[in-house]
Formats: structure tokens, C-alpha cells, sequence
């Protein structure tokens, strides 16, 4: 029936436009998201100031804010930042390396893949928790300890959006790329590379904060220096801003390198808005 009323209209007449929807800019995102955090602080500080929430279990914004200062003056804080920036990074780099590369390998061999499965699903479902006093153990309280923990975050998480990412590439476009004589470094490179990579950076965001998590977890458990030790302490001595200062600082840092990661994204799949 539609179809006969499009065909009965006059060869001059012009359809509708569709509507598309409205495009919102980057700043208009930022300048809200800077409102929603601006509101949320402000309810906290008057909550607090009103005496409805107790200072002592949950601190003031402003008194967070202080204290973040006092140590970015002092110089305490760039010390413990550093470390674990460097634990996160290793365990980042280790577990990405590990995951990506064993998600391609058991990806391209069906059999390997059916081999190893019931293995992986049952390190998985280990809790890594259980793990960080095993590593403080075996490496001791210095930085392999934390990175250990951190790579056993990352790794499942990189691994199985690599393998799934490959898994998904076109077969019908695999099967065109051999029949033109393309070699399997080739058919990597050119199809199965572009096929995970979407898949890999959306799973460099999640395990971005997993290596976060696994450094000032371990730190926390046992070190002498980092954020992790930072909150410790505060928390020993009922540092109520301590502790809050100490992740307001590693919200900050995951947030900024988050958003690096996302430019780089943009930058590597370019090609795929042109």
C-alpha cells in the first residue's frame, strides 16, 4: 500500500525531510558534566555544613580539596603518584601484551581454543584479592607485587574482547582476502587487526582502571609508598579527608588518562569515519 501511494505522486513532488537527530558538541557535554560534579559538591558541602552528614565519616569537599593542595605543595604527594603511575603502567602494558596476544593466537586455532577453555574460565573465576598475599609473598613489597596483581586484572578482561574481536571479523571477507593470494601476515594485518581494535580500546578503558585498581590494592595490602599506602594510613588513623583526598587524586588521574586513551582511539580508527 505505501508503495503505491510513492508512486502516485507527482514527478516535481518533494518527500519530507528526514529528521536526524541533534548534534551535541563536545563543550556543551563538558560544560555539563562541570555542572553535575559542581551540584553533587555543593549538596555534600551544605549536607555537611548543615550538620546532616557527620565530618567524620564523610569530610567536607573543601577540607578534601585543602589537603589535596597542602600535598601537591609540600611535595608528598608527586612521590606516591609516581609509583603507582608506574605500577599501573607495567601492569597495563604486561597484561594488555599478554592478553592481546594469547586472544589472537587461541582466535585463529579453533582446537587450541576448546583446549584451553576450561582452564581459563577457572583462573578467571579466581578472586584476584585472594592473590594479592601470594604476590607479597613471592615478590615482596616492592613494585612486582602490585604489577603482578595488576596484570592478572587486565589480562582477562584484554583477552577475551581480543579473542571475541577476531571471532567476529567478516568471514565472508576473509574468505574474498585468501582467495586473492593474501598471506596470513597479511590477512592479520589488513582484516583481523582492524576488526579488534575496537573491541581492544573498549577494553583498554575498562582495564585502564583495572590496573589502577590493582596497584592501590596492592599497595594498600603492603608497601611503603604509592596512593594505596597514602590511604592506608589515613584509614589507620581514622583520616577521614585522607582517605578521600587519596581517591579524589586517583579519580582525577584515571579520568585524564582515560581521556588520552580515547584521543588515541579516535586517532587510530580514523579511518573509520572517512
Amino acid at each position: 500500500m505505501n508503495d503505491a501511494r510513492s508512486s502516485d505522486r507527482a514527478p516535481g513532488s518533494r518527500s519530507a525531510p528526514a529528521r536526524t537527530a541533534p548534534v551535541v558538541g563536545r563543550a556543551s557535554v563538558l560544560a555539563s558534566q562541570i555542572a553535575v560534579g559542581a551540584a553533587l559538591l555543593a549538596v555534600w558541602q551544605t549536607l555537611v555544613s548543615l550538620k546532616i552528614l557527620d565530618a567524620f565519616f564523610v569530610s567536607r569537599p573543601s577540607d578534601i580539596v585543602q589537603r589535596v593542595a597542602r600535598w601537591m605543595a609540600s611535595g608528598t604527594l608527586w612521590g606516591h603518584l609516581a609509583v603507582t603511575l608506574e605500577e599501573s603502567l607495567l601492569g597495563l602494558i604486561v597484561g594488555a601484551a599478554l592478553g592481546i596476544s594469547l586472544g589472537f593466537a587461541l582466535a585463529r586455532s579453533p582446537f587450541l581454543a576448546r583446549v584451553f577453555d576450561p582452564y581459563i574460565k577457572m583462573l578467571n573465576a579466581v578472586p584476584r584479592v585472594v592473590l594479592a598475599p601470594l604476590f607479597l609473598l613471592w615478590f615482596g613489597l616492592g613494585i612486582w607485587s602490585k604489577v603482578a596483581l595488576a596484570v592478572t586484572l587486565v589480562f582477562f578482561v584484554m583477552f577475551f574482547n581480543t579473542f571475541q574481536g577476531v571471532r567476529d571479523a567478516d568471514r565472508v571477507l576473509i574468505d574474498n582476502v585468501r582467495m586473492l593470494g593474501a598471506t596470513e601476515r597479511q590477512l592479520v594485518r589488513h582484516v583481523l587487526v582492524p576488526s579488534a581494535l575496537t573491541w581492544i580500546f573498549s577494553s583498554l578503558q575498562t582495564s585502564l582502571g583495572f590496573a589502577m585498581v590493582g596497584a592501590v590494592v596492592g599497595e594498600y595490602l603492603g608497601a611503603t609508598r604509592g596512593l594505596g599506602y597514602v590511604i592506608s594510613q589515613a584509614e589507620g588513623t581514622f583520616d577521614t579527608t585522607g582517605v578521600f583526598a587519596g581517591m579524589t587524586v586517583l579519580g582525577i588521574v584515571v579520568v585524564i588518562v582515560s581521556a588520552a586513551v580515547t584521543r588515541l582511539e579516535r586517532w587510530l580508527l580514523r579511518w573509520k569515519t572517512e
